[in-house]
């Protein structure tokens, strides 16, 4: 297909403008017939590469079906992806095989944070050109686990893009297909599976973070109670002025959509949901700890002092991970310093006692000389009214 054959509406930045006002796209490729030039702008605009040929394939001689691909090698058998990280969710995880008939390799760019490979070929794959005979694998586009089945990007706005490198994978054929691997064993696909995982992931039927209800208040300690009951709110929620070193608390209630339903979210053993307490910069980083859960929802809370620094700071969640919506909130607040009124007595600080004694001993002082000083008068002579000497 050629570039004009696409149409007005497919041009690579009426696509980026689309995903810029919070469009979804699934893209499949295949290598039945060579790429659109206008969907290889898109895809470079992306960081993601295709070979420069448009016509290549994925060949793994030790990961294919021999049922359908006996002498080709070109539809690869892998088990469904697990999870990238153990702080990572697996949206797309299971115990089945997926076949990816004639997958169209992808190479993904290191610049952008923003893109993550949801399944990448074995060691043994290497992406293969049919129409040229003379080329070997050490020259091939990409070889192992350079090359990317399924990409996956999500913009800074959680718009998703995706690009599957087989579009054959998605054919009812090989929903329900049975295949062979060198094991020599019969098993049934897992593709119907896997495309309804995908295609919830990228039209935001999975991996969506809603946020609830966002407070912060005063709070008072007691240390002789245990867990949350040792904080008590003091005042009202969300006030707009605090005061330098008060104990305050912060909530924030986390959802997940799934499917039709929100249910609670859960942080993962090696992940943190955290708090920052910032004016330019973190002045605290707090981990969030959920303290109760209602049937859609987890609350998290954190308790803290606030610093000895006044200014316009603002309490901030940010959470963004891979597979999961970006989660960015704000809340403005002013930290003042203490009133007159509200500093401590002299006579309750310790360091002063020392100078409240020089003054009490300066006026004692004063009294005494005073006192002798009346006491010592000198006499006078009664009848003639002079001092005597």
């Amino acid at each position: 297909m050629e570039k004009e054959r696409l149409g007005p509406s497919l041009t690579p930045n009426l696509l980026l403008e689309f995903i810029k006002n919070n469009g979804n796209i699934l893209l499949t490729l295949s290598a039945e017939s060579p790429v659109p030039s206008a969907i290889s702008s898109l895809l470079l605009e992306l960081d993601i590469h295709l070979p420069p040929d448009r016509t290549s394939l994925v060949v793994d001689h030790f990961n294919y079906d021999t049922n359908s691909a006996g002498e080709k090698h070109d539809v690869l058998l892998l088990p469904q992806p697990s999870a990238l990280r153990s702080d990572v969710r697996n949206y797309f995880g299971g115990d089945g095989v997926v076949a990816f008939p004639r997958a169209v390799a992808q190479e993904l760019g290191n610049r952008s944070p923003l893109l993550t490979s949801i399944v990448r070929a074995p060691e043994t794959a290497y992406s293969f050109n049919p129409k040229d005979e003379t080329e070997t694998a050490e020259e091939s586009f990409a070889v192992g686990s350079q090359i990317s089945l399924v990409s996956s990007m999500q913009a800074r706005n959680s718009a998703r893009f995706t690009v599957l490198g087989s579009v054959e994978a998605l054919e009812n054929t090989w929903f329900d297909a049975r295949v062979r691997g060198q094991q020599g064993k019969d098993v049934k696909t897992s593709n119907r599976e896997f495309a309804k995982q995908l295609s919830a992931w990228t039209f935001l039927e999975s991996g969506v973070l809603k946020v609830g209800k966002v407070e912060h208040h005063l709070s008072t300690i007691t240390e002789s109670k245990p867990g949350n009951d040792s904080v008590a709110q003091l005042g009202y929620l969300n006030p707009k002025i605090y005061r330098i070193k008060n104990d305050v608390t912060f909530n924030i209630e986390f959802s997940e959509y799934s499917f039709d339903h929100l249910s609670p979210f859960t942080v993962l053993p090696g992940d943190a949901l955290q708090l920052e307490f910032t004016m330019l910069s973190p002045f605290h980083r707090l981990d969030l700890q959920p303290i109760s859960t209602t049937p859609n929802s987890t609350i998290f809370s954190t308790t803290f002092r606030l610093p000895d620094q006044h200014g316009i700071f603002a309490f901030r969640v940010n959470y963004k991970r891979p597979f999961l919506t970006n989660v960015d909130v704000k809340r403005e607040v002013t930290v003042r310093h203490f009133a007159h009124d509200e500093w401590p007595r002299s006579w309750m600080i310790s360091g002063a006692w020392t100078w409240i004694a020089g003054i009490w001993v300066t006026v004692a002082g004063w009294v005494a000389f005073v006192a002798i000083w009346l006491w010592s008068e000198p006499a006078y002579e009664r009848n003639q009214g002079k001092k005597l000497q």
